[in-house]
């Protein structure tokens, strides 16, 4: 009996038979495998192809001239640390800051995931790559409109995930991540009123924890607004001033113990 021959390299599983089949056929089984890990390191630097590296040089040089073009200067390294960090404050306030050509002003709320931002901003100058780098996914902006009550509930979700990028709210978090107090623009959430509430789709669609949101009254994402084309406007229109991009500690979300 002619037999299959299945194996895996570089976390793919690779088959191979002289059969030719196309399809399963039930008259064949596997009867046995064996594989191992290769690891995608720097040691497979050694190996260059020439004639292939000769060909991805011009687009090579096209990338790296895009992204390390500088368009800004960070006064201050930012990082994304939980409960609050200067980077995720910064992403939260341009959030709700993009939601003023929607709303006339800027959202009540602004919010973002600290798992979204895939990288620290260093002090120094702010080149694409490092936008592409921080946030390299698609996400967009979304603008919510939620009842006093349901931004309780996104309180508490927020505060079970030990603390989010938020900004336009006060938290102060207890023992087990409950929410001792919350406040929006310095004032106790109203359960009958409405709020807007700037965040990225992902979230929107109650990822992360982010449930809540999902209960939203209504819902508005502004067409090719992605996150990191409006943290790469902001950048850009700070620096058109001459100002530098910067963030600060302002006791947003706060443990007490």
């Amino acid at each position: 009996m002619k037999r299959l021959r299945i194996a895996y390299m570089a976390g793919v599983l690779l088959v191979s038979t002289a059969l030719g089949m196309t399809s399963c056929d039930k008259r064949y089984k596997v009867v046995k495998t064996d594989g191992k890990l290769i690891s995608v390191d720097s040691t497979w630097d050694a190996y260059t192809d020439s004639a292939t590296l000769a060909l991805l040089e011009p687009y090579k040089n096209a990338v790296d001239s895009m992204m390390n073009k500088v368009r800004g200067v960070s006064l201050v390294t930012m990082d994304n640390s939980k409960p609050e960090g200067l980077l995720s404050n910064l992403v939260a306030d341009v959030l709700r800051e993009a939601a003023t050509p929607t709303l006339g002003h800027p959202a009540d709320m602004g919010l973002v995931n600290r798992g979204g931002l895939r990288n620290i901003l260093g002090e120094g100058n702010i080149t694409t790559g490092n936008i592409f780098e921080i946030l390299p996914f698609e996400n967009s902006l979304c603008i919510l409109t939620i009842s006093g009550r349901t931004l309780k509930e996104l309180f508490v979700a927020i505060a079970q995930r030990g603390g989010e990028g938020v900004s336009g709210v006060t938290l102060t978090l207890g023992p087990n991540n409950t929410v001792i107090n919350g406040l929006i623009d310095g004032k106790p959430v109203d359960e009958d009123k409405e709020y807007t509430v700037a965040t990225v789709d992902y979230l929107a669609e109650g990822n992360d924890g982010m449930v809540p949101l999902m209960a939203a009254r209504s819902r508005v994402c502004p067409e090719g607004a992605t996150l990191r084309g409006l943290f790469m406007e902001y950048v850009d229109g700070q620096t058109a001033k001459g100002k530098p991009i910067t963030a600060k500690m302002e006791g947003r979300i706060t443990v007490k113990k």
